[in-house]
């Protein structure tokens, strides 16, 4: 297994030891059995030693075993932390298009699903390390007891293993397939919370994802997952059966073949009997296990940047005077909406307002403009100078932004990672009108349950406390107050290009289009300026026409 050879890789060391802790279990069981046949069944002691010796000897069983299975459980733990860890880090290191390729309903199944279920293996792996470590020691201490019992009773035991492992394989078939419903079952999951206010509203609209999405979802994963338990307990009826049905035979091979004594006969069924549990234990992991190992293909299958243990730290560039797009492509997907090939200089200090029907490309562009969507041709210029792939960090780091689907974050941030200057905190706090609704402690927003337009002030309180040189908000007034969307234009804008901010922001206000350095337009994946006549007479109607 994939997910096994990835523990040994990271964890040999550790490994080694609990597997001589395991090993040393498995011997002291075999002892027990040794000890109960040697003093108590062929050789009746009856001296008062027996006692102590006999418990002295279970209790170091009991010992050696807890401590085996808890070290295993232990380092299973310490990977699957490892393993949550690394899938973060990669999430975030990871392109953004790439991420919205796979959808935050996959990617939450990752993290909850798929890492539950390789915990959930990692707790029964101990039983399946146990099982199979008694059953090789036991194994050699019955040839030794009778080569000719054994052979019979290997292959009674090889035929129910056999059964076993084929109800099993059932159930790692339908345990794939229950994993690609999941998926389903959390978009539907996402679909009703998202959207509850509007399916609140439509009750049609309800139903119908109620009845024909998640129901269906719903019953593909009911029937997929009864089946998978009833191939598991299949399997366990099966094999806990045939070790009884084991012991029956030790007695009819010593009894009716006279193959060995009732002395034999009685240990080999002592020893079956311990082997009993640990092996059905080991059965019943074994879906488990196998789960894991879809789990963990399935978190493969993002293809997610390779896992970098720190995070980069790259200096913005200084004193720089334009930023370029030259000749830049996008495609969304093969044979998708294209924008570009777009050229854009940016002055230092401007600011440039953009705007464009629905769909048009103007989320786009800023997404380019960011560093944020990699252009399928053309490059990215600083001062004239494209930029490698390597130097996009540094691109990036120039940038702060406020997008139309706005993440709130509790710890306000400075430049280079470290604490908010308080004074500019609170300066802009009073500019936003939030002095009265946030309740800030040490650096941190303490409530954050706000309307939509709240959100957006303190994104862009955020965006401005991180002294970055490059302010991009993507529809910030639209969720304003007529009175504090004059104040945006009229005020707060002019004071950002007062603090050396260039600043893009895509709009629809035409009513304050005239307080921009230049205005720019995208219409069907193209990029224009509008100067002159058609700059005065851009207008809600002019810009309803360009999405047409």
């Amino acid at each position: 297994m994939k997910l096994l050879f990835v523990v040994w890789r990271q964890y040999r060391w550790p490994f080694l030891m609990v597997m001589a802790l395991s090993l040393a279990s498995a011997a002291l069981g075999i002892g027990l059995i040794a000890f109960i046949n040697l003093r108590l069944i062929e050789t009746v002691d009856r001296s008062l030693s027996i006692l102590p010796e006999f418990l002295g000897l279970l209790l170091l069983l009991i010992v050696v075993t807890l401590g085996s299975q808890l070290a295993l459980t232990t380092l299973g733990h310490h990977f699957v932390y490892r393993l949550r860890s690394e899938f973060i880090k990669r999430i975030l290191d990871t392109h953004v298009e790439r991420l919205e390729q796979l959808g935050s309903a996959s990617l939450l199944a990752g993290l909850t699903s798929d890492v539950r279920a390789i915990t959930i293996a990692f707790v029964r792996l101990p039983e399946l390390v146990q099982g199979i470590i008694l059953t090789v020691g036991c194994a050699a201490y019955l040839a030794w007891l009778s080569p000719t019992m054994l052979f019979a009773t290997a292959a009674w035991v090889v035929v129910t293993i056999i059964g076993g492992w084929l109800l099993v394989s059932r159930v790692y078939r339908h345990m794939a397939i229950l994993r690609e419903t999941e998926d389903k079952l959390y978009n539907d999951y996402q679909t009703v919370l998202e959207g509850c206010k509007e399916l609140t509203l439509n009750r049609e609209r309800a139903a119908d994802i109620y009845q024909n999405t998640y129901i269906p979802d719903a019953k593909e994963y009911r029937h997929h997952i009864i089946r998978a338990d009833t191939f598991h307990l299949s399997a366990l009826n099966w094999s806990n059966i045939m070790m009884l049905g084991a012991i029956g035979l030790v007695f009819w091979m010593a009894n009716s073949l006279g193959w060995a004594d009732t002395n034999v006969a009685a240990t080999y069924s002592l020893t079956l009997l311990f082997l009993r549990t640990p092996m059905l234990s080991a059965v019943g992991a074994l879906p488990t296990l196998l789960a894991a190992e879809v789990a963990f293909n399935k978190l493969n299958r993002f293809e997610l940047e390779a896992y970098r243990e720190s995070f980069q730290h790259p200096r913005a560039p200084e004193a720089w005077q334009t930023l370029e797009l030259r000749d830049v492509v996008f495609t969304y997907g093969e044979g998708g909406f294209t924008v570009g090939p777009l050229n854009l200089t940016i002055q230092r200090g401007e600011l440039l307002f953009l705007i464009g029907g629905n769909g048009s490309g103007k989320s786009t562009l800023a997404m380019l403009l960011t560093g944020l969507y990699r252009p399928v041709s053309g490059s990215l210029c600083l001062d004239g100078r494209p930029l490698a792939a390597e130097d996009m960090e540094a691109w990036r780091s120039l940038f702060s932004a406020v997008f139309t689907d706005v993440s709130l974050f509790e710890r306000l941030l400075g430049p280079e990672g470290q604490s908010a200057d308080p004074a500019l905190v609170e300066q802009w706090l009073a500019r936003l009108q939030m002095e009265n609704k946030l309740r800030l402690d040490d650096g941190r927003i303490l409530n954050l349950k706000l309307s939509k337009g709240q959100k957006k002030r303190v994104a862009l309180l955020l965006a401005i406390v991180e002294q970055r040189d490059v302010i991009l908000l993507d529809e910030w007034a639209a969720d304003q107050d007529p009175h504090f969307r004059r104040e945006f234009y009229q005020v707060l804008l002019p004071l950002m290009q007062q603090m050396g901010k260039t600043v893009f922001a895509i709009s629809h206000d035409d009513h304050y289009f005239v307080h921009a350095d230049r205005l720019l337009e995208m219409r069907q994946g193209q990029l224009s300026e509008l100067v002159g006549e058609d700059r005065e007479h851009a207008s809600r109607d002019a810009v309803a026409r360009t999405g047409s």
